[in-house]
């Protein structure tokens, strides 16, 4: 199989499967006060300052967490609840169109329970959100602001937003700003002091790390409302018990993801080159979504380095995924949370996308684990693949008319 499905979630390190393996073997809850819980609690500290170390974060400022969609909601939510408690006025919530649904989701329970008024941040036709736009939406009613969310880099599109930027015009108004760094960290430039931003989340799958362990990182003097109560765990923002495992293969993966990422990041923007271009060649009405990762944003890219997102007209995205994956090839149509929904891609359409184009595409993304063999499967396919989806999409038109 080729796989091109890194967004979604990529192989862990083999340094980390030892990491995780060793610590399995070891009994102890990093919260008893007995050697082996002791033993847990200097491996969760030691694996939390290497976090820290490698995201320019304080140890303090790393509240470990099951991963992404946990990190995003406690962001959203627990900022929120701690902004309006200090004050009553603050029910707004600003997020950009092209969020994850970790972060329109959570937004939107928000307004549904708490009768909080999101307004949604329009970006610009690579899917970048503009300082003047978060400035503009800011300046209508600054007092009543509680909070920004702004992704650093779309898992999508690739886009990259300019977080530095975007965080020095929150803080003008004195609101807090948070960022998914999800697709961001282990590949981009991410610092946390340097950024600006109160909180940030990251992840330990997408980065050669494990399944359900992630962190928030949260400003040392940023208020935040717990979701889970009980232990007092994390800064008494995060209770449960901690997988000391997952803890330490998490510090692994960020520590190795970082140290690699200038090297990986040329070589992945070579892939992803060459695969636009030998797609291009073979389908040549074929469109590349997002920022066409010329420029530099923030010290870094402005493009993820592995990512690929085309639309190909007159197919279905669906089909052209089903029909390459019986060639052996695993891509993705959009974020793996939203698999198998029949529904088009909300990023391309605040894109500025119609609904054809946006469920005629699809994403690859490349990987620690990719090669240029990885290019060489998609390009010798490709053609033959969007013509078999072209056909049965005309058929089923066809059929749809009779």
């Amino acid at each position: 199989m080729t796989y091109l499905d890194h967004a979604a979630t990529t192989p862990m390190f083999t340094e980390v499967v030892v990491a995780i393996t060793e610590a399995l073997s070891r009994t102890g809850n990093a919260s008893s006060l007995h050697s082996a819980g002791r033993r847990s609690r200097r491996a969760v500290e030691e694996s939390r300052e290497r976090i820290a170390a490698a995201v320019g974060a304080r140890p303090s400022e790393v509240v470990l967490t099951t991963g992404g969609t946990e990190s995003d909601n406690l962001a959203v939510k627990g900022l929120y609840w701690a902004r309006r408690q200090a004050d009553a006025a603050r029910n707004r919530v600003l997020v950009s169109t092209i969020e994850h649904h970790a972060i329109l989701d959570s937004a939107q329970w928000l307004v549904e329970h708490e009768s909080v008024d999101v307004e949604l941040l329009e970006v610009d036709q690579a899917g970048r959100v503009h300082p003047e736009t978060l400035r503009a939406a800011l300046a209508r009613d600054p007092e009543r602001v509680a909070l920004v969310s702004v992704m650093w880099a779309n898992n999508e599109v690739g886009t990259v937003n300019p977080i530095r930027d975007l965080a020095a015009v929150a803080h003008e108004f004195g609101v807090p700003l948070h960022t998914d760094a999800v697709q961001a960290v282990g590949i981009l430039p991410v610092d946390f002091a340097a950024s600006g931003v109160d909180a940030l989340t990251l992840t330990g799958h997408k980065l050669g790390g494990p399944y359900g362990a992630g962190a928030l990182l949260l400003g040392r003097e940023v208020a935040l409302t717990p979701l889970l109560h009980g232990g007092g765990q994390e800064r008494d923002v995060r209770s449960g018990t901690l997988d000391t495992p997952s803890v330490i293969g998490l510090a692994t993966a960020v520590e190795l993801s970082i140290a690699d990422a200038p090297r990986r990041a040329a070589a992945l923007a070579g892939l992803r080159d060459d695969l636009v271009g030998k797609v291009l060649a073979t389908v040549p009405d074929a469109q590349l979504n997002g920022d066409p990762g010329t420029g530099v944003v923030d010290g870094g890219p402005s493009r993820l380095p592995g990512n690929v997102h085309l639309s190909f007209p007159g197919c279905e995205g669906d089909s052209l995924l089903m029909l390459l994956d019986a060639q052996g090839i695993e891509c993705s149509t959009g974020s793996a949370c939203t698999a198998g929904v029949a529904q088009p891609s909300h990023v391309l359409l605040a894109m500025g996308a119609d609904e054809a184009t946006a469920r005629g595409s699809l994403r690859f993304s490349f990987g620690h684990t990719s090669t240029s063999a990885d290019v060489d499967a998609v390009a010798a396919v490709i053609g033959q693949v969007v013509d078999r989806a072209r056909r049965a999409g005309q058929q089923a038109s066809s059929a749809g008319r009779r």
